[in-house]
């Protein structure tokens, strides 16, 4: 019996260290390219500043191009690495995804404010560039907490 076992546990030994070598090479392909990240966020900006116009037409054009662009970026990566995370999955990048949404209300609110209450024209532009650069470092700032967790570095 305890040869058995041996054997067994060599195998368990085996089975574990191509199990990390594949999570290891997921890890090397995870990472999406700066462009990317750059994509996404002047997606968002274009998107956020639309409001600007005070035209509906525009603001529904924008987030048309952002939802296809958006699915593009999504196309583009499952390409690239043959899989999809999605950015609310748990774990440790959950960290990023509620700073992200905290600094995308914190400045939507206030660009709002300062466009439609205190009547500053171009307050919305200024936000969206702020939140397009926002969510283009936190964009990075989730792949590298993704890619530290598949390495088990958390």
């Amino acid at each position: 019996m305890e040869n058995d076992s041996t054997v067994d546990r060599a195998a368990a030994v085996e089975q574990l260290a191509a199990l990390r070598d594949q999570r290891s090479a997921l890890a090397d392909h995870a990472v999406q390219p700066w462009w990317y990240d750059a994509s996404l966020g002047l997606l968002v900006a274009a998107f956020v500043s639309s409001y600007a116009t005070r035209d509906l037409r525009w603001v529904a054009l924008a987030l048309a191009v952002l939802g296809a662009g958006a699915l593009g970026l999504v196309r583009v990566y499952r390409r690239r690495t043959g899989t999809w995370v999605s950015g609310l999955r748990p774990g440790a990048t959950q960290a990023a995804v509620r700073a992200w949404m905290v600094f995308y209300a914190v400045v939507l609110a206030a660009g709002a404010a300062v466009e439609y209450l205190l009547e500053v024209r171009g307050a919305m532009v200024v936000a969206g560039i702020v939140i397009g650069v926002g969510l283009a470092l936190v964009s990075r700032w989730w792949s590298r907490l993704y890619v530290a967790e598949l390495r088990g570095a958390l």
